[in-house]
């Protein structure tokens, strides 16, 4: 069984086809990086997924539920964690309320729940979320105080908090040093273990170090698919992205 697979998906926005028609399918346990040149159409294609804009046609399926008609949050619900390719965090609280807020909608999903959750309960969720993330000795930092890299890391852990079926990360390495990077790299990796992970990425060198399988977008639609090694020897991914081979 796929863990989420699209059919005919399609995004227009007055007349320009963001997303146009994409089928796609995305297996339990990958690590699958999406490509394209500026334009592609990749962040509209996982917003798509994640529930954040509806589609213009078509439909997304998560473990074999139609989810098309579904908002955010249920599918946040669901096991669909997205987090921003612009850094989404409240800076004004420390780094442990942070996660623990998602940990809470998590662990207590609605006002009425009859659930009984602990404040310690929350506050154990989020401490091993930061710390799968590398950010345990920072638990009361505040948060828009940290370091660029550091909040990147936050709002994986935000994500992880929810403990997600499917991680999505958009352009994550986006403003990353090189130390940075090489540091989120070990973080998907550790992540990958208990969650499939979706991620939108222009660092070619963090593509092929991380992906088992990437695919490629280019005006909209689906170019060209397959492993690493496939991709960058495909003709078509080079004349329309890595650059014409020597």
């Amino acid at each position: 069984m796929t863990l989420l697979r699209t059919k005919g998906l399609s995004r227009h926005f007055d007349g320009l086809k963001a997303v146009d028609g994409v089928d796609f399918a995305l297996d339990p346990g990958e690590i699958r990086a999406i490509i394209g040149p500026n334009g592609a159409g990749k962040s509209t294609f996982v917003s798509l997924l994640s529930g954040r804009i509806k589609p213009s046609a078509g439909q997304v399926f998560f473990e074999d539920r139609d989810v098309t008609g579904m908002p955010a949050h249920k599918r946040v619900r669901m096991g669909i964690a997205y987090t921003f390719q612009i850094t989404n965090i409240y800076g004004a609280m420390t780094v442990l309320e942070n996660i623990a807020i998602a940990a809470q909608n998590r662990l207590r999903p609605h006002l009425f729940s009859r659930k009984p959750v602990s404040e310690v309960e929350i506050a154990r969720a989020a401490t091993k979320a930061a710390q799968e993330v590398g950010l345990g000795d920072l638990l009361y930092e505040t948060a828009g105080t940290l370091a660029y890299g550091h909040q990147r890391l936050l709002e994986v852990a935000m994500g992880l908090a929810l403990q997600p079926k499917l991680l999505i990360l958009d352009e994550p390495t986006q403003g990353l040093s090189d130390s940075e990077i090489e540091n989120f790299q070990e973080v998907v990796r550790r992540v990958a273990q208990s969650a499939t992970v979706l991620l939108i990425e222009h660092n070619m060198d963090v593509v092929m170090a991380l992906a088992d399988r990437i695919t490629v977008l280019d005006n909209g639609r689906v170019l060209a698919e397959g492993s690493p090694g496939e991709i960058v020897h495909n003709d078509a991914v080079q004349a329309a992205y890595l650059g014409a081979p020597a």
